[in-house]
């Protein structure tokens, strides 16, 4: 059987942290930003938590982290 490749696009798109939690971008922040609120191109610019659900399909897909 051979090995398990990472998916590089999910890779590229998380980030995990010392203690295990795998953190993503906001969604909706790469243009079009100027007509929104301040408060909302705020809120884009915070690092997010994945759900629990995502994070067992995550470590399927990426058997390294």
């Amino acid at each position: 059987m051979g090995k398990i490749k990472t998916k590089k696009a999910l890779l590229k798109r998380i980030r995990v942290t010392s203690k295990g939690k795998i953190m993503r971008r906001s969604v909706r922040q790469g243009h079009f930003n100027a007509k929104e609120s301040s408060n909302k191109t705020r809120g884009k610019r915070r690092i997010n938590k994945i759900s629990q659900v995502d994070k067992k399909r995550i470590k399927k897909i990426l058997p390294s982290i």
